[in-house]
């Protein structure tokens, strides 16, 4: 009995471990995706776990498998960062974005409804607002769900996860995009094309804003991975 006892405990320890690191692994990948770290940035087994109330165990799981996919790097041996994207990887991230999240604006854009137009809106002010103060991370952050709002209205699952993982490569880069991109308000004006699109019931020009948006921003990404390898 108390042989079984303890084999259900600890396949019960084993399970909450299990889910641990799931969550901390979707945290994580949020996290990138938004742009919350830069390239560069250190992620210590022990600050994952504190600031996502886990163990150390999930945390290290999680960011095993992350780096095992090659949204983190390891360049030590206990020294785990986000990496930056080299020119090359920038150019086919920015591709496949062309394709998939234009793919994805145009089946969506027919089902946007007044409530859609509203949140993108909302959403807009708030990154605007966010670029006028330079809190440039705030403005990542509503930048994704305003990029995603409208990407959801496809229905597309399969579609959804692979621009997901895009963005889990290239959200860090994001940081490069200012200040330049904020005082240019680039984004701003691409965004409000892709609303007017919307609004229009214009598919077509709802996929040309996103692609817009796309291409500005992989200008100012460019310049600033070249900036970078001249001084290395």
């Amino acid at each position: 009995m108390n042989k079984n006892t303890t084999i259900e405990e600890s396949q019960a320890s084993d399970t909450q471990v299990g889910r641990l690191s799931d969550f901390a692994y979707a945290s994580i990948k949020e996290l990138l995706a938004r742009g919350t770290y830069k390239p560069g940035h250190k992620l210590p087994i022990r600050s994952v776990a504190e600031l996502l109330n886990v163990g150390a165990t999930p945390a290290r799981e999680a960011i095993n498998r992350l780096v095992f996919e090659g949204a983190l790097a390891m360049v030590g041996p206990k020294t785990v960062i986000v990496p930056h994207l080299d020119l090359a990887a920038l150019y086919e991230v920015t591709q496949m974005r062309l394709a998939l999240e234009g793919l994805a604006t145009e089946k969506g854009a027919s089902r946007a409804t007044g409530e859609t137009i509203d949140n993108l809106l909302c959403l807009q002010e708030k990154i605007t607002l966010s670029l006028d103060e330079m809190r440039y991370g705030d403005a990542l952050h509503d930048n994704k769900e305003f990029h995603f709002a409208i990407y959801r209205l496809c229905e597309m699952p399969h579609l959804l996860s692979t621009i997901e993982a895009l963005w889990l490569r290239v959200g860090a880069s994001f940081h490069n995009l200012y200040p330049e991109f904020a005082e240019a308000k680039y984004g701003v004006h691409n965004h409000m094309a892709a609303i007017e699109g919307l609004v229009d019931k214009d598919p077509s020009a709802v996929r040309a804003a996103m692609e817009n948006d796309i291409r500005d921003g992989y200008r100012r990404l460019k310049k600033a991975a070249q900036e970078r390898l001249n001084r290395q």
